[in-house]
């Protein structure tokens, strides 16, 4: 009994996800392992992953278990800082374009992986802790970056409402944001969709 209680901490410090080498570590083998999903209390979310099942874990705390490298991108980076109302309908993460795509086949939580350059991946990148967890994200400035990149993919609404959002942000950092947009070439769309307003 003393080792599920200790499981279960285990679980809770670490957003209630936890890999086979960290059960392991705690004295599971692989045969005890299996009886804990048989008798139903871990499931197992992916290859090497579980979760405790009375424990519902956020989504955005399971993609930083399963992705370390991961980083929370666009519209669910815009959901966060609150630039836009809308949910998207799966996570969407910046990943290193030489990951391999097999990697985030993943049935749950649902994901679209945005396949970047890896020097573009690692620029504005901040982490916020949820359940003990580090998640990675990117900032507001580099997200609204995103916004002007990835303009023909949001509908109008969305890329209206976090450019006008973000301007009104008294977090937003002008500086930092220019300075994105020189790294991906979208100095004079910057200047045209945000300078206008400052």
């Amino acid at each position: 009994m003393i080792k599920i209680d200790k499981m279960k901490d285990e679980f809770n410090k670490h957003g209630g996800v936890l890999k086979t080498s960290e059960l392991n570590d705690l004295g599971f083998s692989s045969r005890q392992i299996k009886s804990l999903i048989e008798e139903g209390m871990i499931s197992r979310i992916k290859h090497g992953f579980y979760e405790l099942t009375d424990y519902i874990p956020r989504e955005e705390v399971i993609i930083a278990r399963l992705f370390p490298e991961a980083v929370i991108f666009l519209e669910s980076a815009l959901l966060h800082y609150g630039y836009t109302d809308r949910i998207p309908s799966a996570w969407q993460i910046a990943v290193d374009k030489n990951s391999k795509k097999t990697k985030y086949d993943i049935d749950y939580p649902l994901i679209e992986p945005y396949y970047l350059e890896p020097n573009f991946v690692e620029a504005g990148i901040d982490t916020i802790r949820i359940e003990n967890v580090e998640v990675r994200i990117y900032d507001r400035d580099r997200t609204i970056c995103d916004v002007l990149r990835y303009e023909k993919k949001l509908e109008e609404e969305v890329f209206t409402s976090a450019i006008k959002r973000y301007v009104k942000d008294p977090k937003k950092n002008v500086r930092s944001l220019f300075e994105y947009a020189e790294i991906f070439n979208i100095k004079n769309k910057a200047h045209t969709y945000i300078g206008v307003w400052l």
